[in-house]
């Protein structure tokens, strides 16, 4: 399936895909940097390679948490990054009036975990054709992500992901089961495993999300070892600086050897 991704590279190496990128995107110069890097990184060791920026960040913790430069602008740098490395593009929807416009930017439209059970936003963005990434809510088992699917297909877009990041652990934690990942395959779609989010620990009492970026490596290889058909993870040349989700991002620089570890294990499993 996702063969079917326009300017997808790579789809005959049997390694997992990565949807990888900034949380946001916080200015054209460092989100070309970041995505250069990680083309430069996926085209050498052949990993199918979508970038992600999130053009607008509407679930925050506090009123002044920083939320996008613009969404216009924003929509325009990933655009501009999909043209020019030739890497398909994707971000996040919020509502089901952002779908048709992002569309007209990106390859892929996701939806926030938190947005997965709204049904007139999986319609909305099944009916611009585009292919659509559904996260599994934190508050969901995997099995009720059929119904998320369902929703997509029968609105007439069988090009449908879904990403597990994780399930709350009392208020402030998330735990990672990686049953679901098995069980979200029974769907027939592809199932993919968001590395980075899922060692978020959010509702935290200053309001801002704290993270355990040390078990990103953990997350990761217990994921390729269970089976998951891609990966989403968010990185930054300096997680502490970035402006959104740093606490739980990956440090650019330790990219490249995490994914040359992960595809050991891929080889290992075929």
């Amino acid at each position: 399936m996702i063969s079917a991704l326009p300017k997808i590279k790579y789809t005959d190496s049997n390694n997992f895909f990565l949807l990888a990128g900034p949380c946001a995107i916080e200015g054209e110069e460092m989100a070309f940097k970041i995505a250069k890097e990680i083309e430069s990184i996926c085209d050498d060791l052949k990993i199918p390679f979508i970038f992600k920026g999130s053009y607008r960040k509407a679930n925050r913790s506090r009123l002044d948490s920083f939320t996008g430069i613009g969404d216009e602008k924003a929509l325009k740098i990933l655009a501009k990054i999909g043209q020019e490395l030739n890497v398909p593009v994707v971000t996040d929807i919020h509502a089901a009036d952002e779908a048709e416009m992002a569309a007209e930017y990106v390859d892929v439209l996701q939806i926030p975990a938190f947005l997965c059970r709204q049904t007139d936003i999986l319609v909305a963005a099944a009916k611009t054709g585009k292919f659509v990434n559904v996260k599994k809510g934190q508050f969901l088992a995997p099995s009720s992500m059929k119904f998320a699917i369902d929703k997509v297909v029968e609105s007439g877009n069988n090009n449908v992901w879904v990403t597990d990041r994780g399930t709350m652990y009392g208020y402030t934690d998330m735990l990672v089961d990686f049953r679901g990942i098995a069980e979200m395959q029974e769907f027939g779609k592809p199932v993919i495993m968001d590395i980075t989010h899922s060692l978020q620990q959010p509702n935290q009492s200053s309001g801002v999300t704290g993270g355990k970026p040390k078990m990103i490596e953990l997350i990761g290889k217990a994921a390729i070892a269970t089976g998951a058909d891609g990966l989403f993870l968010e990185t930054h040349h300096n997680p502490s600086e970035a402006k959104s989700d740093g606490a739980n991002m990956l440090p650019l620089n330790e990219l490249r050897g995490l994914l040359e570890k992960l595809l050991r294990i891929r080889e290992a499993i075929l």
